[in-house]
């Protein structure tokens, strides 16, 4: 999974190789899970933070786990542009956008890509509430 991710960041990077961003990656661990479905789910998490600290002077992203045990929590966690919190309901929404167009570009179905494969996978996802 940790090499996934990476792999990932350095692709969708060569798009705005000029921007200052901070990239963490904690060690994270591996999961019984198909590859390329993982790699839809990395690339649509990660390519979200970027876009979303578009605007950010020095962006930070950082990805992560925790572990409890039983299960493993993947995280991303980003600087970027926040959204209003009445609205996290439609968040994992197919065609839900929660920015305008002419703000951030997308169509809004990245996040519901990832919630549909983290599912069929026997996972959750989840936008955490500060």
């Amino acid at each position: 999974m940790e090499a996934l991710v990476e792999e990932t960041y350095k692709e969708l990077r060569k798009s705005s190789p000029d921007r200052n961003i901070e990239f963490i990656l904690d060690k994270i661990p591996d999961a019984k899970a198909d590859i390329d479905m993982m790699r839809v789910v990395w690339t649509n998490l990660l390519s979200n933070a970027i876009k979303f600290t578009g605007k950010t002077e020095n962006a930070k992203i950082e990805v992560g786990s925790k572990s409890d045990g039983d299960s493993i929590t993947y995280y991303v966690k980003d600087n970027g542009a926040g959204f209003d919190m009445q609205y996290i309901n439609k968040l994992f929404g197919v065609f839900q956008r929660l920015h305008s167009t002419e703000e951030f570009e997308g169509t809004g179905v990245g996040l519901a890509n990832v919630k549909r494969v983290v599912e069929r996978h026997g996972g959750k996802a989840w936008r955490r509430q500060k």
